[in-house]
């Protein structure tokens, strides 16, 4: 019975003493004691108005995690009010008092994470195909009278393992491998998006496509795969619970760094407790540096390394990820390394 007494004292003081030590939120140096939601804003751009870190959002609103997964709405028009007078600042919704005149009243639009436009193709496109899944993935067979070019409209005969129930479809070939940086490792494999099609006809020895969209040109041996749309409006910014250590793999857009609103692949995903909403800082690795001193002995000296920047993890597969840069100091680069913030 002391034993289990002692048990409960000792875990109740080392919770207290985890809460004490937790690093207390800090504001932002201008945050201010109201904002006014308005379209456009973002979930992100409200926190970085508020905080120094924003991914401390949920902090601030005092979420629990059942909460940052599916959190309260905010809607333009709300007001966002900063209660400085308790022991750490909270948020909280007030009211906004309006004059009377004629109004007509459209239904709310919750506002974002992040912006829509910066990652909507990364939304709705394939992005990462594990290396087996190419053995079951539906294929090209034919083209409408052979053709080498297609086009919208155009058909395509996939073979029957195509699930004729499935309405949409992405058109697909393999790209690059999506290589851990560290082990080496083959992650996935990259998808090049190819177009769309939709099931134009009864399935038999083949199942009949219409192309609906087309970005590339589309042929025999191109895959399928069924298309779906993520969704990132119920996630709000927050760190991961785990510490996690990963590297950039890939930079998006033709560039080679990546500053505020880039995408950028990471080598972890699902299995290694990533989730969308996660942020995660970045870091650039300190260089080695070698000096002789007055005994002309050479000393080597290992620098710690830097803290260059913050992403938001939108689109998590098994052990890829996709992020969008939302703070950078310094130009991103392929090899840098991310971490728990």
């Amino acid at each position: 019975m002391r034993f289990i007494i002692f048990a409960l004292l000792l875990g109740i003081s080392t919770a207290t003493f985890a809460q004490g030590t937790a690093k207390p939120i800090e504001l932002a140096p201008d945050a201010p004691e109201r904002h006014i939601v308005v379209p456009g804003d973002t979930l992100w751009g409200i926190a970085a108005k508020f905080l120094k870190d924003p991914f401390r959002w949920p902090e601030l609103w005092k979420m629990n995690a059942e909460q940052v997964r599916n959190p309260h709405r905010i809607y333009p028009g709300q007001v966002l009010i900063l209660d400085r007078s308790g022991s750490s600042p909270t948020l909280r919704i007030g009211t906004l008092k309006l004059g009377p005149e004629v109004r007509v009243e459209t239904p709310p639009q919750e506002i974002p994470a992040i912006p829509a436009s910066a990652i909507e193709p990364f939304l709705s496109q394939p992005l990462v195909i594990n290396p087996g899944d190419f053995d079951t993935a539906p294929r090209i067979v034919a083209t409408q009278e052979n053709r080498v070019f297609t086009g919208p409209g155009d058909m395509i005969y996939a073979t029957n393992n195509a699930d004729p129930a499935i309405k949409r479809w992405h058109v697909f070939r393999p790209g690059r491998p999506l290589v851990d940086p560290d082990s080496k490792e083959v992650l996935g494999i990259e998808a090049v998006y190819l177009g769309s099609a939709r099931p134009a006809g009864e399935p038999g020895d083949v199942l009949p496509l219409e192309l609906t969209s087309v970005k590339q040109e589309i042929g025999r041996g191109d895959y399928l795969v069924p298309a779906e749309r993520p969704d990132v409006m119920n996630y709000v910014p927050h760190a991961p619970t785990q510490d996690i250590n990963g590297r950039v793999m890939l930079i998006y857009g033709g560039v080679g760094e990546a500053a505020v609103n880039s995408i950028v692949s990471l080598s972890r995903g699902k299995q290694d407790g990533l989730e969308v909403g996660h942020v995660v800082a970045l870091y650039r690795a300190g260089p080695m540096v070698t000096n002789r001193f007055e005994d002309d002995r050479p000393q080597a000296n290992q620098l710690p390394d830097e803290r260059i920047g913050l992403a938001f993890v939108f689109r998590v597969f098994d052990r890829v990820s996709y992020a969008l840069i939302t703070a950078a100091n310094r130009p991103v680069l392929e090899g840098d390394r991310f971490r728990k913030p």
